[in-house]
């Protein structure tokens, strides 16, 4: 399945700080001793009740078939008895949103050039069979946090715990139940088969929020929010998308379910929207309350099996 090297990563890496911890694993910094760039490594311990060795070998294989500029890049893996280090593309930039309330202001013009960027990663991923299932802010990351860096706006597609590979010809083959809260599709938690176009729906649900600081869909009860999502229930509400172009408003309507081809050639997209480069303010100030209460930092609470989703939509 893919290259492990058997043991010995501090024989090539030294590992410094801590960047990050999950349930079973720790992110590092990692240092090449042969003088490469920083990188971060996934440490997983093996011997942690929650450790499922067939799901992260799946998500390793998916990441060895990706390479693409806005997605994060495995490099390698080691293999040891209790632990096994998986070692990635260190990008230090932040999440989408953090960036976004750091910069001050923000424009439909800079959105526009970020959806691209996710939509054409993401085409890429459908192209070599990989459907991510997964996207939301939180695994949308910049590359660089340093503003004079040339990979400053450079944005990675990451998180491909729940990605799946589907051959071109079985388009709508999946049935799992998983995603996220808020950003998962309709047809999803109808346990209907789905394909490629559930990647699509989310990256519509950020786009809204890119647009004016919170989404299109939101209860704290979740067969509520779940209801809403099935029955495609959002508005454009007033004063936040008064100033938000026709053009935005249409590409965000989940009725017409663009391929991504399409997405890539609809006028707010291709001319990256030239005319509205004037700040969305409103959008700045929703968005610092929103994230301010946690809300998207609670979106950790992914759904990933059926009868979860079933629990809290039954009879719905």
């Amino acid at each position: 399945m893919f290259g492990f090297l058997a043991t010995g990563i501090k024989k090539y890496y030294d590992i410094n700080e801590t960047l990050g911890k999950g349930s079973f694993a720790t992110v590092k910094k990692g240092i090449p001793k042969d003088g490469g760039k920083p990188v971060a490594i996934k440490i997983v311990d093996k011997k942690d009740k929650e450790y499922d060795a067939n799901a992260l070998q799946q998500e390793i294989a998916i990441m060895k078939k990706v390479n693409h500029p806005n997605c994060i890049k495995l490099i390698e893996v080691f293999d040891e008895k209790t632990r096994l280090y998986i070692v990635l593309e260190l990008v230090t930039g932040g999440e989408l949103f953090d960036r976004i309330i750091t910069k001050g202001s923000y424009s439909e013009r800079e959105a526009a050039i970020l959806i691209e960027s996710v939509v054409r990663a993401i085409a890429y991923l459908h192209q070599v069979g990989v459907v991510h299932r997964d996207l939301k802010p939180e695994n949308l990351l910049y590359a660089s946090g340093d503003p004079e860096s040339p990979d400053y706006e450079v944005i990675k597609v990451a998180d491909f715990g729940l990605a799946k590979v589907v051959m071109p010809t079985e388009d709508h083959t999946m049935s799992t139940t998983c995603g996220t809260p808020g950003y998962v599709a309709p047809e999803v938690l109808e346990q209907r088969g789905y394909g490629p176009e559930v990647d699509l729906w989310s990256i519509g649900v950020i786009l809204y929020i890119l647009l004016c600081g919170f989404p299109p869909f939101y209860d704290e009860n979740n067969s509520v929010l779940f209801s809403q999502i099935k029955k495609g229930d959002y508005s454009f509400p007033s004063p936040y998308w008064d100033d938000i172009s026709s053009e935005a408003k249409d590409l965000v309507n989940p009725a017409k379910r663009l391929k991504s081809e399409e997405i890539v050639e609809h006028p707010w997209i291709s001319s990256r929207h030239s005319n509205s480069s004037s700040a969305l303010l409103l959008q700045q100030e929703q968005l610092k309350k929103y994230v301010a209460r946690g809300r998207f930092k609670r979106a950790i609470n992914t759904v990933v099996a059926t009868n979860r989703i079933k629990a809290l939509t039954v009879g719905k």
